[in-house]
């Protein structure tokens, strides 16, 4: 840079003459300033972008491909020693006391050192190998019988009703089929393989398709039944995510508890979906849910999921080094734990329930103070003049959506049975999730509707302790064995 010269030996006129030249570059360097403002805000927001993943946000742990982060717990070191807890019972292989084959290995005739005869053997140690049986289709002729009386009458039998063609596949194979489709994602050709290679038995994709209509046909008037129980549930938890049918994006809807599951299709994913599917709008209870506005617009109570706020709480405090963030993360974490200690009234030996809701009023006092700590640091942004709502930042969003709706933050405290996540609920969504990516999508809303009723009835069924598979052969059966809505 050049030095500034000397002004006292300036003449007016060449004084003058740098005055007209400097005066322009005042505002340029104004309007430089301002415009690098808005960079330095832009690179901050992409930086931001960039470094979202779903430790510390609702990004699906699938968008983090090959820079997944590394697993990071919540529990603090020195809790719980590692591996099996105290009294966790374990399911290793045990002996049974009835086998159903045994093979004895039993001594010589002759003692090979004295060659005396050996009269008398016993039983000195057992070992059990467990295996599956040749596993091969059995086909099984109807014939009915015709006889012709002296007086000329002919008497003909009937088959059975679901025997209806010359040549069928009857309730096991088509409950096989159905399992591993619809139960375990396999694909339309590899379910035909692996019944092939494990049964011996050669079905056509089309075949495979056709069971899982059936299927659904069959299951139908039960997912209608966990419908009306799920709507009358005290509790229950819903969410939502994207599935490609037909080449078009649509919604998986579901809404389940400990022990009912239900999913259902819509093309639309708020409002709309919530009228034509019907089922949100009749329940009446707790929806545990992460705050998207549709569910707010519910006319039922509300809990708002946590885990999705420690996730955020994460970002601004590991990524943005916003302190009251991390101790907000320290309260909830600690209120959860608390809550777990005092889940219900009466389960903890030295349960208090005076105590209890002292501990809950101290808790959210210094809830309210860290946001009120939070809002201090992060002033909402002032209007650009544009129309429609100023945008703000994550942080500022995350404060008043904590501020606004702080009872549905805090109910998994005052309710003994609504949890402090939505876990639940995301759980029922990763079958869905690996179905489509195994598949790729459903050809047909057909497809995928009855992709729905089949998983919410396994789901359902698996929840409450029952053999899926031999649920789906009673099914085809006809008579389906019913869930329990105890």
């Amino acid at each position: 840079m050049r030095n500034l010269p000397d002004l006292s030996q300036l003449s007016h006129a060449q004084k003058d003459e740098l005055i007209r030249t400097l005066w322009p570059l005042q505002q340029q360097v104004r309007e430089l300033m301002a415009q690098m403002a808005v960079m330095q805000e832009r690179i901050r927001h992409l930086e931001g972008r960039l470094a979202l993943n779903s430790k510390n946000s609702s990004k699906p742990p699938s968008s983090d491909g090959m820079n997944k982060p590394a697993p990071k717990s919540v529990r603090k070191p020195g809790q719980n020693p590692n591996g099996g807890q105290t009294g966790h019972p374990g399911t290793t292989l045990r002996q049974v006391a009835q086998p159903d084959k045994i093979v004895v290995h039993d001594v010589p005739e002759h003692c090979p050192a004295c060659l005396a005869k050996l009269t008398f053997a016993f039983v000195a140690e057992s070992r059990q190998v467990f295996d599956l049986p040749v596993a091969k289709y059995e086909v099984t002729e109807h014939r009915t019988m015709q006889s012709i009386c002296s007086c000329g009458h002919v008497h003909t039998t009937e088959f059975p009703e679901d025997v209806n063609a010359s040549v069928q596949y009857g309730p096991r194979a088509q409950a096989a089929m159905v399992h591993l489709n619809q139960n375990h994602a396999v694909s339309v050709q590899r379910t035909a393989a692996l019944m092939k290679d494990l049964f011996e038995l050669s079905v056509s994709q089309a075949t495979v398709v056709k069971a899982v209509q059936a299927g659904a046909n069959l299951l139908e008037p039960s997912v209608k039944d966990i419908e009306q129980a799920l709507a009358k549930a005290k509790v229950a938890h819903a969410d939502e995510s994207g599935l490609r049918v037909a080449k078009k994006l649509h919604w998986l809807h579901v809404l389940a508890t400990n022990t009912l599951t239900w999913l259902g299709c819509h093309p639309k994913r708020g409002t709309q979906a919530f009228e034509s599917l019907a089922l949100l709008h009749q329940f009446k209870g707790v929806l545990v849910h992460d705050g998207w506005i549709p569910y707010k617009a519910l006319a039922c109570e509300h809990a708002l999921c946590n885990q999705h706020h420690l996730r955020e709480l994460t970002y601004l405090f590991e990524e943005q080094g916003q302190a009251w963030a991390g101790d907000m993360i320290e309260l909830l974490e600690h209120a959860n734990h608390q809550d777990n200690l005092n889940c219900a009234d009466g389960k903890t030996p030295n349960y208090d329930r005076l105590a209890y809701k002292k501990e809950v009023a101290d808790l959210r006092a210094l809830y309210d103070a860290i946001l009120a700590q939070a809002q201090a640091e992060n002033p909402l942004a002032v209007s650009n003049g544009k129309r429609g709502r100023t945008k703000q930042s994550k942080a500022t969003n995350l404060i008043a959506r904590l501020r606004d709706y702080s009872d549905d933050v805090w109910r998994f405290m005052m309710q003994a049975d609504v949890p402090f996540t939505n876990n639940l609920a995301e759980q029922t969504v990763r079958m869905p999730k690996v179905k489509q990516k195994v598949s790729g999508c459903f050809r047909t809303p057909q497809g995928a509707q009855n992709y729905c009723v089949i998983r919410s009835y396994c789901a359902t069924m698996q929840k409450q302790g029952r053999n899926i598979f031999e649920c789906l052969f009673q099914a085809f059966m006809g008579a389906t064995p019913q869930p329990s809505f105890a």
